[in-house]
């Protein structure tokens, strides 16, 4: 029976050299991407700057719907097709979207060490992404075998492809799939497949290919019960991580809890956060994630 780790953990994410939290305060956030600035809203950023004078390419002015909208107001040129930027070893292009992101996620940058790390020692391993978005997760497990990277974008997909060309990985075992991830991962349950380890990384809201409409608190335990039955007691993780919802990790943990039952392993549960750059950094957080891992 998987063991349920109660006290929480912390994920932090460190810059790197394309990357890093430049500085946050008064509900906004400024980062580096690559050689460009940008600042964008972040609510829970409550405390003061450290700087006073942000000195940015463009910023992020949201809406007055709290659940979208908004435009990027740019203060210096930045390429509009995007630019190359590097994690590792894969290569890919950051981007000014209409949604406020860059086109990847960089709080998950220590999540995909860790999934690396869990399938160590583990040759060909199979893994699921769900909701790839534009598959750096994907590429990023891409050393470890095969790959069945899902997103219900075709514009996403399309990236994710462009992005392994960039990285010179386009050989790599990936099966880039346009689906509804729900519907997808129901009917590999039917096929009696199994995967080595599966990222899961839901939207709060969204609609698949064909108009379906998801929605994270109906959706998701069939969903992580659908992903329990494509692991076995030979799988390495499933990794669950939930943004910009008003639950508590620990909520995630006690729905893998119920799902892993009887599974060997451990789950965890806890914040995604990125770390200041510069002596005494904070730390930001971003999300809340559950994870099921099995060493063996």
């Amino acid at each position: 029976m998987a063991q349920l780790i109660e006290q929480p953990s912390l994920l932090t994410g460190e810059s790197w050299d394309d990357y890093g939290l430049v500085d946050s305060g008064h509900g906004r956030k400024i980062e580096r991407y690559g050689p460009y600035r940008f600042i964008r809203p972040e609510p829970q950023a409550m405390w003061q700057p450290r700087f006073e004078d942000w000195d940015a390419h463009g910023e992020f002015i949201p809406g007055s719907d709290e659940d979208g909208g908004g435009r990027w107001h740019y203060s210096k040129q930045v390429p509009e097709a995007g630019w190359p930027m590097i994690w590792r070893d894969v290569s890919f292009t950051a981007q000014c979207t209409p949604f406020r992101h860059l086109g990847f996620f960089p709080d998950m940058a220590p999540v995909w060490d860790w999934m690396r790390g869990q399938l160590d020692g583990k040759p060909d391993a199979e893994t699921l992404n769900l909701f790839g978005y534009t598959g750096v997760g994907s590429l990023a497990l891409s050393q470890c075998g095969k790959v069945t990277h899902v997103d219900a974008s075709k514009k996403s997909v399309a990236q994710a492809r462009e992005n392994a060309e960039l990285a010179g990985m386009a050989d790599r075992p990936v099966r880039w799939l346009v689906d509804d991830a729900a519907k997808f991962t129901a009917r590999e349950v039917r096929r009696e497949r199994r995967y080595d380890g599966i990222i899961l990384d839901p939207p709060k809201f969204g609609r698949g290919p064909k108009s379906e409409t998801w929605r994270l608190e109906e959706g998701l335990p069939d969903l992580v019960s659908d992903c329990r039955q494509l692991l076995d007691a030979d799988s390495r993780f499933l990794f669950l991580t939930v943004y910009a919802v008003r639950m508590s990790s620990l909520a995630l943990a006690g729905l893998l809890a119920e799902k892993f039952a009887d599974l060997p392993g451990t789950i965890e549960h806890g914040d995604l956060a990125v770390r200041e750059e510069g002596e005494g950094g904070r730390m930001l957080p971003t999300a809340i994630f559950a994870r099921w891992s099995n060493k063996g």
